[in-house]
């Protein structure tokens, strides 16, 4: 199964008051922090970009290309779609650059779980994640037909396409308090991601690379 990521990063950032994917936590751009953390699986990463933004400096990563929104201004569904479009993979993890808490063991399984559907998002409670899921290429057809009705939101998607729903028991075997999903939208979130970090690295350096196993703190 071809695979590829997709990073959103087109965000203005207006409730943090600066563009999003530069801000940096822990020394490094939450977009570069993204991309390395899904390095892991070794594929093209599409990073996109709204138009007249200026392309973010990401190092250490060759398989990366960056695009800008088809139809700029319009949203997230629309920074899906442009990726799916520039991908020439069958199925591509869609991730909002503003999540620096990624669960690389959580990813892979979604991953793993994804055949045969056209979304595998998250779902806790009545929320979904879908900006922290799996697409097929097979959106790009009912995306389109949205599009061109003036729809630009996701829920709708998600009503016209097949989708794997991973519920909280199985993120809980991966990632027990949903750091995965936590994002950064304002001064405040960012304080607390800073506060987050050192336990979260601690937690990522007990865990086992051979059997995507993480140790007790």
């Amino acid at each position: 199964m071809g695979i590829s990521s997709i990073v959103l990063a087109g965000g203005k950032g207006l409730r943090l008051g600066r563009y999003k994917a530069l801000v940096e936590l822990d020394g490094e751009s939450l977009v570069q922090r993204v991309v390395s953390r899904l390095s892991f699986l070794n594929s093209d990463i599409i990073i996109v970009l709204s138009e007249g933004q200026q392309p973010p400096q990401v190092t250490g990563y060759q398989k990366l290309r960056i695009v800008t929104d088809a139809y700029p201004g319009k949203g997230p569904l629309v920074g899906i779609y442009s990726g799916l479009l520039s991908s020439d993979s069958s199925y591509n993890l869609v991730i909002a650059c503003d999540m620096p808490f990624l669960n690389q063991y959580l990813l892979s399984y979604m991953l793993q779980i994804s055949a045969g559907f056209d979304v595998t998002i998250p779902r806790l409670g009545n929320m979904v994640e879908p900006l922290h899921a799996v697409y097929s290429k097979n959106c790009l057809e009912v995306i389109e037909k949205l599009l061109g009705e003036g729809s630009f939101k996701i829920d709708r998607l998600l009503g016209m396409v097949k989708v794997r729903y991973v519920d909280a028991e199985e993120i809980d075997g991966f990632d027990p308090e949903h750091l995965s999903f936590f994002n950064i939208n304002t001064k405040d979130d960012l304080k607390t991601a800073e506060g987050l970090i050192n336990r979260v690295n601690r937690l990522n350096s007990r865990c086992s690379v051979s059997d995507g196993v993480c140790g007790e703190e």
